[in-house]
């Protein structure tokens, strides 16, 4: 019958395309089989696989050799994995700018500080006296960057100059209540001066502030310096992105090394706050770019087993830079020599326009073969390997392609598949939410309602939201380890929703018995519970940000990964820009800042069970692969129990028709397949 004929022509043939992708991943017995030898390999944590590729095609045919789109299990090992010798040197060349990334990401915590001020010529006993008041800094969004970020950008200190008639007089246990917004205006003693002296914490002898005054009606222009640089950050990672799938992440690095040189150093030499805040929107544009690219190279050199490990290292060195800034501030004292210092060591950064190749995978990925024929023998002249043992037959196998059209791909095309839309925005509202919230348990640590002496020293808070960063990430290693991707960052975000929940809940009812005299609570207790609950937050929000970025790396397909990473790092920014906008009207609306992103970590609780499993699976190299890249259920299945909804392939072969159309053949005139007659 036809029937048949369709069926079997379906069944076989080269020509075969995959199947379409499913809602729940779920993969047809036969081509699971068919996939095992070069397929995706399971994890230790029972992760999904990546559908099978199309089966190989002569030269020219609509899809190259699958030996070539192997990569992970073919080209890799013949590469000899991250066991070469140059492999590892590039690899530590992506660790080194780590360093110059988290002093730029840090920087605005001293170039932007608040300083104590007061009426020049007042003298400095004034302020002991208690005649200047000033908020205290409430750290702000100190995250570890390829991460990401970790981290990835802070905010500079939660701090506004009050006015000297609003101070707290002699009570100095009392915090000073927070300045007017700069359109009240306010006339207090402080304000009415023409010139001011300042006393500046973070061991600069001047910064942006003092430089240009930026105090009582001025004040405004501090928050809108700070988020310049988080803004330009925003629109680089969306749009070097995009580039560095289309060009390349060679030639999107070395453009965003030279110019945020110039932007950079240029900074150094402004003239006014208004042209400091424009050029530090086009050093976070460029910094942006030489971060995403660094992070897309890093994880596409790497075999499966390493690659958190490696990205680690580099989240490590870079919060090694947040912890060596207050050493460089004190050995520049004035923040023009400290922005120059901070932009030089990219200098070296020059010399990778000969040294770093093109992504190798990237190449391959976009069928870019006779680039990545040259690349390959480049490799195995530095490792000094022997070209003929290719054991697999990659060099034939690329030969036989070098005449194909390299095929590129832009992130938009993502809007059209079924699957990988999904993941990539669940990943981007986690982001969001993790950066977002990080600054609420910030200020609830070292805001100006919680009076702990230790925590009104600018260096007790910065090393303090540092020493956190670290943790996190040391706890990010264990958590990983054992859990895997998908279930490293469910427990964290368990960990933030908590943390936000009970601060917001039994806080406020500690306060509210705490007013009884008999209830034995004193707002002594209140205060350590808000210090206890938000150093958790802190600390499982930062792994919970820096986790969503890594796992955006591993499961967006090789052609459009740095378009895919700049979009959650691109969330992870305007989580952290709610930050300085909040401070920018006068912290108004910040609890209910606190109680949006609340909620948001519950319904990332239950969108995070939608991911797939990526620990020990090869990276998918096309949009397909991404596509097809499975779910599984965290907990295994038990031994013989069979799922509930049928699979694609159990639909599409469904018996009664076949049979229906068998028997036909032998029913007499006017009769049904199940033996009826027609009405």
């Amino acid at each position: 019958m036809a029937i048949d004929r369709r069926r079997e022509t379906a069944g076989g043939g080269p020509g075969r395309l995959p199947p379409a992708a499913e809602e729940n991943g779920a993969l047809p017995p036969g081509d699971a089989a068919a996939s095992a030898p070069l397929g995706g390999r399971a994890g230790p944590g029972g992760g999904g696989d990546i559908q099978p590729l199309p089966a190989p095609h002569a030269a020219g045919g609509p899809h190259p050799s699958l030996l070539l789109l192997d990569y992970d299990g073919s080209v890799l090992p013949f590469l000899g994995g991250l066991g070469g010798g140059y492999q590892k040197t590039l690899v530590l060349l992506t660790w080194i700018p780590a360093l110059f990334i988290g002093f730029s990401q840090f920087s605005d915590s001293f170039l932007l500080d608040q300083p104590n001020f007061w009426c020049r010529g007042a003298g400095k006993g004034a302020e002991s006296a208690g005649v200047t008041a000033t908020g205290q800094w409430g750290g702000g969004e100190l995250a570890n960057g390829t991460s990401p970020p970790t981290t990835l950008f802070p905010t500079a200190a939660w701090a506004t100059a009050g006015p000297l008639g609003n101070g707290s007089g002699a009570d100095g246990g009392e915090a000073p209540p927070l300045p007017s917004p700069p359109d009240k205006g306010d006339n207090a003693s402080n304000c009415d001066c023409h010139a001011w002296d300042y006393g500046i914490r973070t061991g600069l002898v001047q910064n942006v502030v003092s430089k240009w005054d930026l105090v009582c009606d001025n004040a405004w222009k501090v928050h809108v310096a700070k988020f310049s640089l988080l803004v330009g950050l925003i629109f680089g990672y969306l749009i070097t992105g995009c580039i560095a799938d289309w060009f390349g992440r060679r030639p999107v690095l070395l453009f965003s090394i030279i110019f945020i040189l110039v932007f950079g150093l240029t900074v150094a030499l402004s003239v006014n706050v208004t042209m400091f805040s424009t050029l530090r929107f086009f050093e976070g544009f460029c910094l942006a770019g030489v971060t995403l690219t660094l992070y897309a190279l890093r994880i596409e050199l790497c075999p499966p087993g390493k690659r958190f490990m490696i990205t680690m290292v580099a989240s490590f060195v870079t919060t090694a830079g947040q912890f060596l800034m207050p050493g460089l501030a004190a050995l520049c004292r004035d923040w023009q020599v400290l922005q120059a210092l901070i932009i030089c060591p990219f200098l070296l950064m020059l010399l990778y326009w000969s040294i770093f190749p093109e992504s190798l995978r990237w190449l391959m990925a976009t069928h870019q073969f006779e680039s990545a024929k040259k690349l390959i023998l480049h490799f195995t002249q530095k490792n000094r390997m022997n070209p003929e043992n290719d054991i697999k037959g990659v060099m034939p196998e690329l030969e036989k392609e070098l005449s194909r059209r390299p095929r590129k791909v832009c992130i938009v095309k993502v809007v059209g598949t079924r699957n990988l839309w999904k993941n990539i925005v669940v990943l981007c509202v986690n982001s969001l939410t993790g950066f977002g919230i990080h600054h609420c348990f910030a200020r609830s640590m070292m805001g100006h309602e919680v009076k702990v002496p230790l925590l009104e020293d600018f260096y007790a808070d910065y090393y303090a939201a540092a020493g956190i960063a670290l943790a996190s990430c040391l706890a990010m290693c264990l958590a990983v380890r054992f859990l895997g991707r998908r279930g490293g960052l469910l427990l964290f975000m368990i960990l933030t929703a908590l943390a936000s929940l009970l601060q917001l809940g039994l806080l406020n009812l500690i306060g509210k018995y705490s007013q009884h005299p008999d209830s034995g609570m004193s707002d002594n207790v209140k205060d350590k519970f808000s210090i206890t609950f938000s150093i958790v937050g802190m600390f499982a929000s930062h792994a919970v940000g820096s986790l969503s970025v890594f796992f955006c790396a591993e499961i967006t397909p090789t052609v459009i990964r740095c378009g895919g990473l700049g979009l959650v790092l691109a969330s992870a920014g305007f989580g952290m820009l709610t930050a300085p906008i909040i401070e920018l009207h006068n912290q108004k609306g910040y609890f209910l800042h606190h109680v949006i992103f609340a909620c948001c970590t519950l319904i990332c609780i239950i969108c995070l069970l939608l991911l797939p499993e990526s620990r020990g699976q090869s990276l998918p190299e096309s949009i397909a692969d991404g596509e097809h890249y499975t779910r599984q259920p965290l907990l295994p299945p038990r031994r013989g129990e069979q799922p509930l909804l049928p699979t694609h392939a159990e639909l599409k072969d469904y018996s009664g028709l076949h049979d229906a159309a068998a028997a036909g053949d032998g029913l007499p005139d006017g009769a049904t397949a199940n033996g009826g007659r027609p009405m």
